[in-house]
C-alpha cells in the first residue's frame, strides 16, 4: 500500500457544497485508478445536505419533500453538514476486494479516535458504523409515558409496527433525543462504493452538529435507535479542529499498516 496522503477540501466558513466534492471524488478516483497519484483520502466539511445511498427506502426520506442527493455509494440515507467531518479515502486494494474489511479498518480508526477523546464507543452486529452502546431494554426509560406493568418494559411501536412513523409522534422518538432515552446511538456512518478495485466515500463522524437535522429522515434506515455526537457523549464543545488531526493520524496508523489480501473466493462445490 502507498503512503496515505490527505488533502482538505474545507471546513467551517469554506464548507464545500457536496456535488462539488463528490465531483472531486471522481476527478481522484481516476487518477489513483491509473497509478498518478498515491491513495489520497479527502477531508471535508459540508453544507448541509441528505443524501441517500442505493438500498434506500422511499419511506426513509423526509416527510416534507426537502431535496436528496441520490449517490452511487452503499447505504441508505443520512445527512451532512456543519460540525460533521466527513472523510473519502480513495484507495487501490487487491482484487477480489474485501469492502467489509475496508469497512472494519474505517470503523477502528474512528474507534480508536473516540477512545483518544475518553469516550467508548463498539460496533454493532449487522450495522456498520460507530456506536455508543445505550442501558439494557429493561433499564431504559418508558417512551410516551410510564407503563402500568413494571416489570415488563412497554413494547416499542418502532418495532412492533411496520406502518409506525416516528417523526409523526413528537420529540420523545426523535434520532437526536437517542442519548435521552438511553439507546444505542451511531457516532459515525459509514457507505463506501468500490470501483475497478478503488474506493470511494466514506465515513462522517458526528463531533457538533445540530443532530436535530437527523429527525427529518429515517437515519441510515435504522428506527428502533438514533444519533450522537463527541460534544453530546463528552458534555463539553469539540471542534473539527480539535477532532481532524486525531482522525487522520488514526486512520494513517490503521490504513497503512493493513494487511490487505484479497477476499478469499471458495471453490464451485466446496
Amino acid at each position: 500500500m502507498t503512503e496515505l496522503r490527505f488533502v482538505h477540501l474545507g471546513f467551517g466558513p469554506e464548507s464545500v457544497e457536496y456535488t462539488e466534492a463528490w465531483e472531486e471524488q471522481r476527478r481522484v478516483h481516476a487518477a489513483r485508478f491509473a497509478d498518478e497519484i498515491d491513495d489520497t483520502c479527502l477531508m471535508v466539511e459540508h453544507e448541509p445536505v441528505y443524501t441517500a445511498g442505493r438500498r434506500t427506502d422511499p419511506s426513509e426520506r423526509p416527510l416534507d419533500g426537502t431535496p436528496v442527493i441520490d449517490v452511487d455509494r452503499g447505504g441508505k440515507i443520512t445527512w451532512h453538514g456543519p460540525g460533521q467531518l466527513v472523510g473519502y479515502p480513495i484507495m487501490k486494494l487487491p482484487r477480489p476486494v474485501d469492502v467489509v474489511a475496508h469497512v472494519r479498518r474505517l470503523e477502528e480508526a474512528l474507534i480508536r479516535t473516540a477512545a483518544e477523546f475518553g469516550l467508548e464507543t463498539t460496533r454493532v452486529e449487522g450495522r456498520s458504523g460507530v456506536w455508543v452502546l445505550g442501558d439494557p431494554v429493561e433499564q431504559r426509560p418508558q417512551i410516551g409515558g410510564l407503563s402500568l406493568d413494571f416489570s415488563v418494559p412497554a413494547p416499542d411501536p418502532r418495532t412492533g409496527d411496520d406502518e409506525f412513523d416516528a417523526r409523526l409522534h413528537g420529540p420523545e422518538y426523535a434520532p437526536s433525543n437517542a442519548g435521552q432515552r438511553r439507546e444505542d446511538r451511531k457516532l459515525a456512518a459509514i457507505g463506501i462504493r468500490v470501483a475497478k478495485g478503488v474506493t470511494m466515500h466514506g465515513f462522517s463522524l458526528n463531533v457538533n452538529p445540530d443532530s436535530t437535522w437527523f429527525d427529518r429522515i429515517i437515519p441510515c434506515g435504522i428506527r428502533d435507535a438514533g444519533v450522537t455526537s463527541l460534544s453530546y457523549e463528552l458534555g463539553r464543545e469539540v471542534t473539527i479542529a480539535e477532532v481532524l488531526p486525531v482522525v487522520e493520524r488514526h486512520l494513517k496508523d490503521v490504513l497503512e499498516h493493513a494487511e490487505l489480501r484479497p477476499r478469499e473466493i471458495e471453490a464451485a462445490g466446496a
